[in-house]
């Protein structure tokens, strides 16, 4: 559950056996596709969503309650579990746990790094300058459950007055704020990991533009240039919107309520789906590009002409459509 682009099926009320075991997930070209298996020695064993009735030995005519709730899912923009909670809620699909909806414990350790701007106000809320030392989010959390010292119990009774709640309430509103704040945490982490990616894909542009024989090339030049805007314009938005949450969010430590928490709750999660959507189809893409040109010397310009044409091009609106909405629906 840690992927933007994989979404296990077993999560979901799937009554098929031969498929139950089996993942959604984002080819090169954005498209959702049943994975049936990956092994190292045979591969990846891949079909298409419509595909399944014949492969399932579903009844002829029928529409099978499984293959809806596959194709609601093959639309869906990212697997991200952030933009899954929202989109499988609108959807009307219930998952088997609802703890599958989580990023795993490594994954959220991780994160530990990011989540320290987030943790730090309330430490210092609760702790002042006494030395508390918090590495993740548990520890937070054990912290407000079993404060040790009398003067952050007094401070975590007039938080709890200041959140209009009671003391013993306040590691549930806890709990909430962190899961509200890990998700940005995680769309950072996704951002960052993938900016080494973006510079390798951008520069190898260069020779491409440059190459007496591609440049004369319209179509190519046209996908260039594509290509480097979609990249650039999707990667400023998504660093700006999260840079304007941090800052809002240190923001609302000055004057806590309820409902200021609540705000600005509402304002990130009503940008999942749009960042999970932008980055996921920059993580394929990205993903992609590395497997097929694994380091700088890799290919030459007409082999990453031919990629760009073909693997990085298809698909890529979905990626500008999400970038599109981040504009109209953003800050």
């Amino acid at each position: 559950m840690d992927s933007m682009f994989i979404l296990p099926l077993s999560i979901l009320p799937i009554t098929t056996n031969s498929i139950r075991t089996a993942r959604l997930i984002k080819n090169s070209q954005l498209k959702s596709i049943v994975e049936i298996f990956r092994d190292e020695q045979t591969g990846s064993g891949q079909v298409d969503v419509e595909a399944l009735p014949s492969i399932c030995g579903w009844p002829a005519g029928e529409l099978h309650p499984d293959l809806v709730i596959i194709r609601q899912l093959a639309l869906l923009p990212s697997y991200d579990v952030y933009s899954l909670r929202i989109s499988l809620r609108q959807l009307h699909i219930q998952v088997n746990e609802h703890a599958t909806l989580r990023l795993s414990p490594d994954k959220a350790d991780e994160l530990s790094r990011y989540m320290i701007m987030f943790t730090r106000p309330l430490t210092r809320i609760i702790y002042g300058d006494d030395g508390v030392e918090v590495k993740n989010y548990e520890d937070l959390i054990r912290l407000f459950r079993d404060p040790d010292v009398a003067k952050a119990r007094e401070r975590l009774i007039n938080m709890a007055k200041t959140l209009s709640i009671e003391p013993m309430e306040v590691p549930d509103f806890l709990e909430n704020y962190g899961d509200t704040f890990m998700s940005l945490s995680y769309f950072r982490h996704c951002l960052e990991r993938l900016e080494p990616y973006f510079t390798a894909c951008l520069e190898s542009l260069i020779p491409i533009r440059h190459h007496f024989q591609l440049r004369q090339n319209a179509n190519l030049m046209k996908t260039c240039d594509q290509v480097e805007e979609v990249v650039n314009a999707v990667t400023a938005n998504i660093t700006g919107t999260l840079e304007a949450f941090e800052r809002r969010t240190l923001q609302m430590w000055n004057n806590i309520t309820q409902e200021e928490f609540q705000t600005v709750r509402g304002m990130v999660e009503r940008q999942h789906v749009t960042i999970g959507a932008a980055l996921c189809g920059l993580t394929v893409k990205m993903n992609a590009f590395a497997r097929a040109f694994p380091h700088a010397h890799a290919g030459g310009p007409i082999q990453r002409a031919d990629f760009m044409m073909s693997d990085m091009i298809q698909g890529i609106e979905i990626i500008r459509d999400a970038e599109k909405r981040y504009v109209t629906n953003g800050s």
